[in-house]
């Protein structure tokens, strides 16, 4: 149970990794201070499934941490 904890770990953090940097729009040096100015749009399409898609990841890397604490 503890290998198959570890592969869900390990595979859950790399894809939320690279469903982050996907989704990530119009991103700038000055977006990290807030400086952006960017206006904010309703996601839809491709948008719209890397975002579902990155919290069901969280989700699971989350939930599978809690699992190996729980259970030694």
């Amino acid at each position: 149970m503890g290998d198959f904890l570890n592969v869900v770990m390990v595979v859950s953090a790399v894809l939320m990794v690279i469903l982050i940097l996907l989704s990530q729009r119009g991103a700038t040096l000055g977006s990290g201070m807030s400086a952006s100015g960017e206006l904010y749009t309703k996601r839809v399409g491709l948008e719209k499934s890397l975002f579902i898609t990155t919290i069901v990841c969280a989700v699971c890397f989350v939930g599978s941490i809690f699992v190996e604490l729980l259970l030694p």
